[in-house]
């Protein structure tokens, strides 16, 4: 079973993630929680260069695009195919949406040449249940002390991330489930409890 976690910036990812995870493993589930970027052998450095490059370094659209992609490959191959293929339950914070998110939608290049490179850096390797938590823009960022290279964009930028992820959404209403963001945490998990609760994990 692989669950992913989507949503612009200050969305309450990582905190529901956590409680999803605690959830799962109260009812005897194993459980794997990784990100992206960031996870395996080579993530940390990819994820360094990706949100915060060394001194002035400005990075190509495209050639972020290519880290983040180098760092789903491997994440793929060595972190979450092997944990699905021996029965653990994966919950990825971020996936292949984001790159179609932040780097189609936000970046404007090319969408059908996004998710053909997605469909090759995943090897077919497909979320049962994306949980996009949705929330204003200008709150998300508000919960943003230190921002990274990613976070410091301008709201423009955010906020067609934003309409990438409800315009996917809406495309894929099998997979996504739309959570609105804005409640207390106990809401919220709540909500996505109800969703992966739905889901077949024998």
């Amino acid at each position: 079973m692989f669950i992913t976690f989507e949503g612009v910036e200050g969305a309450g990812k990582t905190t529901q993630i956590r409680l999803l995870a605690d959830r799962l493993r109260a009812v005897g589930r194993d459980v794997v929680v990784t990100r992206e970027p960031g996870d395996g052998p080579l993530g940390p450095e990819l994820r360094r260069l990706v949100l915060n490059p060394p001194g002035d370094a400005a990075i190509d659209d495209r050639t972020e695009l290519l880290i983040m992609l180098a760092d789903r490959s491997q994440h793929v191959a060595q972190i979450i195919a092997p944990a699905i293929q021996r029965g653990a339950v994966v919950i990825c914070d971020r996936f292949a949406d984001s790159s179609v998110a932040y780097q189609g939608y936000g970046r404007g290049l090319a969408i059908p040449t996004i998710e053909s490179l997605n469909a090759f850096a995943t090897q077919g390797v497909t979320p049962a249940r994306t949980i996009l938590l949705d929330l204003d823009v200008t709150t998300g960022l508000a919960r943003q002390a230190d921002r990274n290279r990613m976070e410091s964009e301008d709201t423009d930028f955010h906020q067609r991330i934003r309409s990438g992820f409800l315009q996917m959404a809406r495309q894929d209403p099998e997979r996504f489930a739309v959570i609105d963001a804005s409640g207390t945490k106990d809401e919220v998990h709540a909500r996505i409890w109800r969703e992966v609760s739905t889901l077949d994990m024998s």
